[in-house]
């Protein structure tokens, strides 16, 4: 103790010393044979650097594939036209232009007058003047109405054409698989639709994406068909292209209003080719998962990966027949196991945050804990040294801090300098705020705390205007509702489910019993959803007294198989009583004249304070080889809790294995990449010493940790259970 003492008195010395924008529009184009990055560039008036920028899928130097979609930052030197139906472009509309033909819309479900005029580049008074049924009426769905189509091209000027549709999120699709439809990257898509959260990756049914539009389709609406895009060579007619692709001209010509208007088919031109129907929303996660293709990845390392063969990965993306690239979406069968982790039907990559480490990232974090110098005597050893062991959030601080610091060392030792400040809030707002006041977070690449659950609110909420992460290193209320918070320890409910999940999945014929008090009713009604054939023991509850009846406990145990029983209680008495119970009918006759023995397991799907009371005994828990769900497992000897020692001149308590876990997790993934929330899209599980994280974005709040442990009794020895 005297030497952690010194070092923590040390450590609280210094800790405390001196330690006009506008929106980018775009175009797209659709790469014809023989076009090269230089000539897009150069037709477009930007520089290659920037088409690279945009189009992360491309690299330089690589020829072109003919009909990748490219997005195309529009200049000040650029026209930017819009589409209308007949694939011409436009400009701004002059005030009361007479149209110089219309063309039909059929209203869509959730469609709104808004989102039709913005499709058309017109404005709602335009629909409105040419379907005057709307002045009087709602808009409804399956109403047809007359489009207005404007000149809007000046003379002399170019013409850029912008391939754009407007696509309606169908139920259960994410942003992969809208990607794979449209065949384009995930970077491209937020490109062309800057409104979509750079935070999380929801999508709600209904709402509408920009974009790009099949090469050679001029067709507004959103089909239910699968077309290709085909480049016309040179001398072809109609009658090859029936033969070729067993379509008839006149569906050709329909499709394609363009050939009509250039007086037939012309070398070059690119038109859309219907191959296949599809059912609306059949690529969705109800169907399949997806997987973004990574740079540097070949067929060979991503069917290994995938577990899939090159055979069947290509029946299911037949793009992949004209090469693997970077940032395509690939869809992969829901049973599909192999080396990947599934969230949210995103195939997520294994990465070894080790041997990912950019040393050019310089993270910077603020750590929030209350020390509460404000209350220890720094000149009496006896009053900090009391305080520390009294005062629960001075040693949970400290305990954080240690192994935050073992963390900041060991990530050094790889060559990441971080810059780090840590102030003491003194469990306090007003001194939070103070702090916050007094210090920026522009450059904050993390906080880590507050502990009290109102500062912690009120530094997540100023983080949130910098889009600044806040971690909270101990159990918080979820309320808090904030998209910038990540929850270190995983939520009550999870672990629950967890444990039942893990039961529901080794039980064959087990007799299960539940002992639950009044206060777990809820928790007991979910055990028996789950097992329906469990029994109940009666929990008997008086003012100072709590426990079971022994004798009908004994008439609900089997001696023909094993007997799996349920404690759910936060009251120690009922959890030592119990347990003593349990103790003393394993192994044990139900009958004398019997010569089957009884045999007991004993689970819990929440370890709470009752079962931590020194009144509970730990050879009872190992007897019944005692299960239970936990955040933590008890650290083995290793380099972090060696070099806690040597420094701190003890082993380390959980909390100090807890600061040491969550911040070097931390400091790796922004080491990685120097943004915790898009690093989180990509990493899936990661664990250390003592701890696991795995954090999953919640569309109503903030980041949740879904990892978490079965531990088990063995042998007077936690050991954890393969789950």
């Amino acid at each position: 103790m005297n030497r952690f003492l010194k070092n923590t008195l040390i450590l609280l010395m210094f800790v405390f010393m001196g330690c006009k924008a506008t929106a980018q529009k775009f175009t797209s184009h659709a790469v014809k044979n023989g076009e090269t990055l230089e000539s897009i560039a150069k037709r477009y008036g930007v520089s290659q650097t920037t088409l690279l920028t945009y189009n992360k899928e491309i690299k330089k130097g690589q020829d072109l594939r003919a009909n990748t979609i490219l997005v195309i930052p529009v200049t000040s030197n650029t026209v930017r036209p819009s589409t209308n139906i007949t694939g011409k472009t436009s400009d701004t509309i002059p005030a009361h232009e007479e149209p110089i033909g219309f063309t039909s819309h059929k209203v869509r479900r959730k469609e709104t007058l808004f989102g039709i005029a913005k499709r058309y580049n017109i404005t709602e008074d335009d629909i409105k003047r040419y379907n005057r049924v709307l002045y009087a009426s709602q808009l409804e769905k399956k109403m047809v109405l007359r489009i207005p189509k404007f000149r809007r091209v000046k003379p002399g000027e170019e013409i850029i054409e912008e391939d754009f549709e407007v696509y309606t999120v169908a139920p259960k699709e994410t942003r992969w698989s809208v990607a794979h439809k449209y065949g384009v990257t995930i970077d491209s898509m937020l490109v062309l639709n800057p409104d979509l959260s750079k935070t999380s990756d929801y999508l709600r049914e209904g709402q509408e994406l920009r974009m790009p539009r099949l090469p050679g389709s001029t067709i507004p609406d959103q089909e239910t068909q699968l077309f290709v895009s085909y480049t016309v060579p040179a001398k072809m007619n109609f009658y090859r292209l029936e033969q070729e692709f067993g379509v008839k001209s006149e569906e050709i010509v329909r499709l394609n209003p363009e050939i009509t208007e250039q007086g037939g088919l012309k070398e070059g031109m690119v038109i859309r080719i219907p191959q296949v129907k599809r059912d609306p929303g059949e690529i969705n996660t109800d169907n399949y998962n997806f997987y973004e293709v990574k740079p540097k990845q070949t067929v060979f390392s991503l069917t290994r990966k995938l577990g899939v063969d090159y055979k069947d990965l290509l029946a299911l993306n037949p793009d992949l027949q004209e090469g693997l690239k970077a940032g395509m979406v690939l869809k992969l069968p829901k049973d599909q196991t192999g080396d990947f982790e599934v969230r949210n039907s995103l195939v997520l990559d294994k990465i070894n945050l080790l041997d990912s480490i950019d040393v050019a990232n310089r993270p910077k974090l603020m750590f929030l804990l209350p020390f509460r110098l404000d209350r220890l005597n720094l000149s009496d050893r006896e009053e900090v040294e009391e305080a520390i062991f009294k005062r629960t959030d001075v040693k949970l601080s400290l305990g954080l801090y240690s192994g935050a610091l073992i963390a900041l060392d060991s990530i050094a030792e790889l060559g990441i300098s971080v810059d780090v400040k840590t102030f003491d809030n003194q469990l306090d707002l007003v001194k939070t705020k103070e702090i916050l006041l007094r210090e920026s977070l522009t450059d904050v690449n993390a906080v880590i705390g507050p502990l009290d659950l109102a500062s912690l609110k009120e530094v997540a909420v100023r983080a949130a205007q910098y889009q600044v992460p806040v971690i909270a290193p101990i159990p918080a209320n979820s309320n808090i509702s904030l998209n910038n918070v990540f929850f270190s320890y995983t939520s009550d409910a999870l672990l629950r489910k967890k444990m039942i999940d893990y039961v529901a999945g080794e039980k064959t014929n087990q007799n299960i019993i539940i002992i639950a008090d009044s206060v777990n009713a809820v928790v007991r009604d979910s055990l028996l959803s789950r097992f329906p054939e469990a029994k109940v023991a009666e929990v008997k509850e008086e003012e100072k007294n709590i426990g079971v009846n022994i004798d009908k406990l004994k008439l609900l145990l089997s001696k023909k198989t094993e007997n799996w029983v349920f404690l759910e209680t936060d009251n120690f008495r009922l959890a030592s009583s119990v347990s003593s119970i349990l103790n003393s009918f394993q192994n044990a006759l139900l009958d004398p004249l019997d010569e089957e023995k009884i045999s007991l397991r004993m689970f819990t799907t929440n370890r709470g304070k009752a079962f931590e009371n020194d009144v509970i005994s730990s050879a009872h828990l190992s007897n019944l080889n005692f299960t239970y769900p936990s955040v933590y497992r008890e650290p083995q000897k290793n380099s972090f809790t060696e070099r806690y020692t040597r420094r701190f001149g003890e082993f380390p308590d959980r909390y100090a294995v807890r600061g040491f876990d969550m911040t070097f997790d931390l400091l790796l993934k922004l080491a990685y990449k120097n943004n915790l929330m898009e690093v989180s899209k990509l990493i899936g599980e990661t664990g250390y010493t003592g701890n696991k994280f795995s954090y999953e974005k919640d569309f109503a709040s903030g980041y949740f940790n879904q990892s978490s442990y079965i531990m088990s009794y063995d042998e007077m020895r936690l050991k954890e259970v393969e789950n």
